[in-house]
């Protein structure tokens, strides 16, 4: 049995309101909140990153561990589309900060919205060989958007940490699938400060074409359906296209994350549909099943699926209290933050 055996989650306690940015560039809040389903979005500070951000969700993951559990891990992987160095490791730098041993292969990797989940399988991959015992993977994003953008009313921040291993997992992984083709419909260039996406290109033919390619894969595989799992979460870059392709793979609205996710956190890129597994587990059961697609720009999807252990009612972080903790900001104050103007 191989799988996540803990986790933990960072979500900056700055907000700003939809509202707030529409009004910066008067445009109809009502219009945009009812088409993206989002009404706010976390924002990092002037002091936050992915590193800092990082280590404090792989802190939460690692609270309980002791100095010789922490020398079992042998591999730190992190995601993210926003590193704060073009040349320098951001794995070293969080593996240090949490004291954890020389003996562990690092390295960041970057696939745009996927860029962790596809670390995610290496991880796995590398237990399930039998090389390594344990490793850690992180998602972190302070995610940014040329001002004005339709993407700044969502490009949120925060991020994720799990540790894969075979003691004491809470989500066993049951089977994984990758499908990848060449579909820039959302790039940035070395050396330009924002991303340019392609409009509505980023939906039918890259996000839904994608996910529903990995997710009909991985079904096959485990000759399973829809039906088989009580939970499904999806790459969430607004609060309309989780549900929409979870219908249209035969998945109930109920089965599928509540968009409340996206709704306050906004989308942090790299941590956005495993910011949607953590909230997940505030309600899995063990023996419940949960069916996973990332979704990376550029493009791809990596489908995967787990079934819940008891380990959880041990293991349980509190999302749903953590993202209650907020503070409200205006649009001069987040774009200092964001080092914007």
């Amino acid at each position: 049995m191989i799988g996540i055996t803990d986790y933990g989650f960072y979500i900056p306690k700055n907000r700003i309101k939809v509202e707030e940015i529409a009004k910066n560039w008067q445009k109809c809040s009502d219009k945009i909140s009812q088409s993206l389903k989002i009404t706010e979005k976390a924002v990092a500070s002037t002091d936050e990153d992915i590193v800092t951000m990082g280590y404090e969700a792989s802190a939460m993951a690692l609270k309980k561990y002791s100095i010789k559990e922490k020398s079992k891990i042998g591999a730190v992987f992190i995601g993210s589309e926003t590193f704060p160095y073009a040349v320098k490791p951001h794995s070293t730098i969080i593996a240090s900060f949490l004291g954890l041993s020389g003996d562990y292969v690092a390295y960041d990797t970057q696939f745009a919205c996927k860029a962790t989940t596809g670390a995610l399988i290496s991880a796995y991959g590398l237990v399930k060989s039998g090389e390594i015992e344990s490793a850690l993977v992180v998602a972190s994003d302070k995610a940014n958007a040329r001002p004005g953008d339709v993407l700044e009313y969502s490009a949120g921040s925060g991020s994720n940490a799990f540790v894969l291993g075979s003691e004491n997992v809470i989500g066993e992984i049951l089977g994984w699938h990758s499908f990848s083709s060449d579909t820039p419909d959302f790039w940035r260039r070395s050396g330009q400060k924002y991303p340019s996406h392609a409009g509505r290109f980023t939906g039918s033919p890259s996000y839904f074409f994608h996910i529903a390619s990995s997710s009909k894969k991985l079904l096959e595989k485990l000759n399973a359906k829809p039906s088989d799992f009580k939970y499904a979460v999806f790459h969430m870059p607004n609060g309309t296209f989780p549900l929409k392709i979870g219908n249209s793979l035969g998945f109930t609205t109920d089965q599928i994350l509540p968009s409340y996710v996206v709704s306050q956190l906004g989308n942090s890129y790299s941590a956005s549909a495993l910011m949607g597994l953590c909230a997940t587990f505030d309600n899995v059961k063990s023996g419940d099943t949960v069916f996973f697609a990332s979704y990376g720009s550029g493009a791809g999807s990596d489908a995967i699926a787990f079934k819940i252990h008891d380990a959880i009612n041990f293991k349980r972080q509190n999302f749903k209290k953590t993202m209650s903790q907020k503070k409200y900001i205006n649009y001069s104050t987040y774009s200092r933050y964001m080092g914007i103007f």
